[in-house]
């Protein structure tokens, strides 16, 4: 248990710091995975190509959806059970949630199978690029295990305060899949592929390595007693918390794939400049979705652990974490958006490339107010409150959607881009109110309190 990490103690602000750092390097690796595919097709076979690749990315957010589901839904079980260390419990959490995760990726992987065609075709998927958009998805839908059963890895060891290890893991397999990405694309000559199979190799050897660290980790772990292997009541704990992470996240995937149906109205070129920068703007997002996930394990061991007060410290301590990361973020985007766009691109000049950079000046500002909704959402998915989560998610999405079909009718592509603000906004209003009326909420001034009576 040497680098399981108690995140009941200490000072949070620089709990949270050496905590959220490795997940942070971890999700620039990850999202590397998917920047490298659209850098490789995009440098070395052509627009059309980063078109498919972009137009596919959204319908393999669906699936993502679902393991990201499965990783809160662990991971919240299994810090709560760390935090009142109860181990034995905590062990059987982890095997009822790995079991879990293999049957319903099993389903998925039929699913995938069977649809992923008629879901291009829902999207408008335009000729020029359907090809390859259903080659990348039939190779990607193989490798779903490797894509679940990491997630739920991942999980795990952040549940008991261990960041670093993950870390490791995607340190090397996503160096090792940019460059097997070009090994197969350009000297092998194998087109979409070729990211598609580096990328099932790489995961694929990622996910055995986290499987059998997680297992040894386990078995490390003392318990009194015979460990049960499956729990339907922690599987009911379990499934409270990653259903509604499941269908947040698909009703993103699901609002999505709507908007990509508008962009792909506009042809290719757009396709292609949305696709360079909607992996820009995830690589941002999903950084602070990631922190926001570290926040979640950081309150659950302290509910766990009986310490309310310290939830409000950990946002506090959170909010300025993610207003840092978002200052030279914002600056490099909006000032050096071009060059980036095109680093996906073989020409410096067209609609591509300024549909791109048009998307990233309209939208990057807002980074500082996505973030606090992100940080919010992490303690309320902390705390099991995901009812409250789930609207100020809801709202922000349905109105983006929404928006996106109106104001594209006057203003073209750039209407599109104008909906993200909007939407932002509300929601972080709405998750920052549900923070502000947690169960916490008086729980640091009664500490204070005490601690001065002593």
């Amino acid at each position: 248990m040497s680098r399981n990490k108690d995140l009941t103690v200490g000072e949070p602000g620089k709990v949270l710091w050496q905590f959220c750092l490795p997940l942070f390097g971890s999700i620039i690796f990850q999202q590397l995975y998917n920047i490298a595919d659209s850098f490789t097709v995009g440098k070395f076979v052509g627009e059309n190509a980063l078109a498919a690749v972009g137009n596919s990315y959204e319908i393999t957010l669906i699936f993502i959806a679902f393991a990201f589901g499965c990783n809160i839904g662990c991971s919240v079980i299994v810090s709560r059970l760390f935090g009142t260390k109860d181990y034995g419990e905590m062990k059987t959490a982890v095997y009822t949630s790995l079991i879990a995760t293999g049957v319903l990726c099993a389903v998925l992987m039929v699913f995938g199978i069977f649809g992923c065609d008629w879901l291009l075709h829902l999207i408008n998927t335009p000729e020029k690029v359907f090809a390859d958009s259903a080659l990348y998805l039939d190779i990607y839908v193989w490798g779903l295990p490797f894509l679940f059963f990491y997630n739920v890895c991942t999980g795990i060891f952040s549940a008991l305060g261990d960041s670093r290890t993950p870390f490791i893991f995607l340190a090397c397999s996503s160096l090792s899949n940019i460059v097997m990405d070009i090994l197969f694309v350009k000297t092998f000559d194998m087109g979409v592929a070729g990211v598609a199979w580096a990328t099932f190799l790489c995961q694929g050897v990622s996910c055995v390595l986290a499987v059998v660290v997680v297992l040894k980790r386990l078995a490390s772990v003392k318990t009194e007693g015979k460990v049960k292997i499956f729990s339907w009541p922690l599987l009911g704990r379990i499934t409270m918390i990653a259903v509604p992470s499941i269908l947040q996240q698909s009703f993103v995937s699901v609002g999505n794939i709507v908007l990509q149906s508008v962009i792909n109205g506009f042809g290719p070129s757009v396709m292609a400049g949305y696709s360079a920068a909607i992996k820009l703007n995830n690589l941002v997002i999903t950084s602070l979705t990631t922190l926001g996930n570290g926040i979640s394990n950081f309150t659950s061991q302290n509910i766990g652990a009986g310490k309310l007060y310290r939830v409000k410290q950990g946002f506090r301590a959170g909010r300025k974490m993610v207003w840092m990361l978002c200052v030279p973020l914002v600056l490099l985007y909006l000032l050096a958006g071009r060059f980036l766009v095109y680093i996906f691109m073989e020409d410096i000049t067209g609609t591509a490339i300024d549909t791109g950079v048009m998307f990233l000046r309209i939208v990057s500002p807002f980074y500082f107010v996505i973030s606090v909704k992100l940080v919010a959402d992490g303690v309320l998915r902390g705390a099991g409150l995901m009812g409250r989560f789930m609207i100020s998610t809801f709202t922000d999405l349905i109105l983006r959607v929404a928006l996106a079909f109106l104001l594209s009718i006057p203003f073209d592509d750039t209407g599109i881009w104008c909906a993200w603000p909007v939407g932002w906004v509300l929601g972080t209003v709405l998750s920052v109110l549900f923070f502000s009326r947690g169960p916490w909420k008086d729980a640091e001034e009664a500490a204070q309190s005490c601690e001065t009576a002593t």
